[in-house]
């Protein structure tokens, strides 16, 4: 398991369920893959809208990590906007992440989904910073 995978699972569990994976973790660009699994589909076959809104805010909230400021302690999502382009209904999605805006009091991020260099969604979220109380 290479370190950015590691870093991803230990900090959020639900990439460990749902099997997604890094390719790259830095602050300028994240990348996460997830392979179409039948246990991840919805009618037809089709991989449910939820996981892909998860494997985007795992992506999300990686590359906000990574941009924090000197002084947080962690993100939180606070605002997430999906438009789903194209359905899945096999091969690996890949989540692209990088950061627009990266602020004291928050850190706005855009994550591309692709299958095959074919996009199927776009998110926009914006991570709250959070310091120690």
């Amino acid at each position: 398991m290479n370190a950015a995978t590691e870093l991803i699972q230990s900090s959020m569990p639900l990439c460990v369920t749902l099997g997604i994976t890094a390719v790259e973790a830095g602050p300028e660009q994240v990348v996460l893959e997830l392979p179409w699994a039948e246990s991840l589909c919805t009618t037809g076959g089709l991989l449910h809208g939820g996981v892909l809104m998860a494997l985007a805010d795992s992506a999300g909230a990686t590359c906000a990590f990574l941009n924090l400021p000197e002084g947080a302690v962690g993100t939180a999502t606070i605002e997430s906007k999906t438009n789903f382009l194209g359905a899945v209904s096999e091969g690996t999605v890949v989540a692209t992440s990088t950061p627009l805006h990266a602020g004291s009091s928050t850190v706005v991020v855009e994550t591309t989904l692709q299958v095959g260099g074919r996009l199927v969604g776009k998110t926009t979220q914006t991570q709250n910073v959070r310091r120690p109380r």
